[in-house]
This record gives structure tokens, sequence and C-alpha cells, in this order.
């Protein structure tokens, strides 16, 4: 299988809320966490319900609340672990937005992170 991601993809956790519509109609409304973030795409970690595979959502990165990051994006797979449920999210809007105040600041981030400690029992 080839892959398909294009761009390093950072693991880190920025708080979110996700807005999509269930299958009556409703509004729902969600937060979570971010499991990995890549220039064109997410993980995401919900606790309670996931949307379906499909649908559009529309995503909020809070981690800076007077700079929130909003996008579009579409549901391309789910993994239902009932302990850690979890939603692969591709943007389709706001790219040049989230590549700089999402993505370059997750790579600062990882950046910035000192090295542990290697033990050589």
């Amino acid at each position: 299988m080839r892959e398909r991601r294009q761009g390093t993809r950072y693991a880190v956790s920025f708080p979110i809320r996700v807005r999509w519509k269930d299958a009556s109609g409703q509004e729902v409304v969600q937060e979570g966490l971010t499991e990995n973030v890549g220039p064109h795409g997410t993980l995401i970690y919900l606790p309670r319900a996931l949307p379906l595979v499909g649908g559009k959502v529309s995503l909020t990165v809070t981690e800076n609340p007077k700079d929130e990051v909003s996008v579009t994006a579409e549901v391309i797979r789910l993994e239902r672990n009932a302990a850690h449920p979890q939603a692969a999210l591709m943007l389709l809007d706001n790219l040049r937005v989230w590549k700089k105040k999402v993505w370059e600041y997750a790579g600062v981030l990882i950046a910035q992170e000192e090295p542990e400690d290697v033990d050589d029992w």
C-alpha cells in the first residue's frame, strides 16, 4: 500500500471543537484533542460520538483562544476503539491558515522539546 500523506505529521495534542450534523439533522458539538497534525489533515480524538465517514465537519483548533483556527474537513476514516475513538480528517479549506498557525506551530513545538534521556543500562 502506497503512503498517500504529504508532508510531516507532528504528534501534538491541541484542544479542538468539532461540529457536524448527525443522521437526524441535529447539530453535534464535541470537544477533543488532535492526535497528530499534518499539512492537509489531522487525526483527532473525540471522547463520545464520532461523525460519519464521508461527512463534513467544522473543526476549530482552540489552542490560542484569541486566535482560533477554523477549517472545514471531510471524515476519511474512523477508529472505533471504545477507549479511544478517533477520526481522520482531510482538510477542505483554509489550508494556508492551517499550515501557518497549526502545522508549522506544531513543528516548532516539537523542535523545542528536549530529547528524552536514554538509559544504556
